[in-house]
């Protein structure tokens, strides 16, 4: 988990990563429904999502309209982080 963390810094963020990925794993179908990492049997598809983030294997981006959004963003991170 703390691997997962460090790779997105962001543990809301992370929650959405894993919940996205799982319902991939679990929806079947195609090419996004198979493990990126080898995984054995009995290992649940949180884990194996938790696993792909960890190894670096999956990501994420944030898509934002407006640019001056992201900086309006980034300076509320910082005025938390710094309190």
């Amino acid at each position: 988990m703390k691997k997962a963390l460090e790779k997105v810094g962001n543990p809301h963020i992370l929650v959405n990563v894993i919940s996205r990925r799982v319902r991939q794993l679990n929806g079947g179908g195609g090419g996004f429904a198979r493990p990126l990492i080898d995984a054995g049997p009995g290992v649940g598809a949180a884990d194996i999502a938790l696993l792909e983030v960890a190894e670096g294997k999956i990501g994420y981006d944030i898509i934002v309209d407006d640019p001056v959004e992201v900086l309006q963003i980034a300076a509320r991170r910082k005025r938390r982080a710094a309190a």
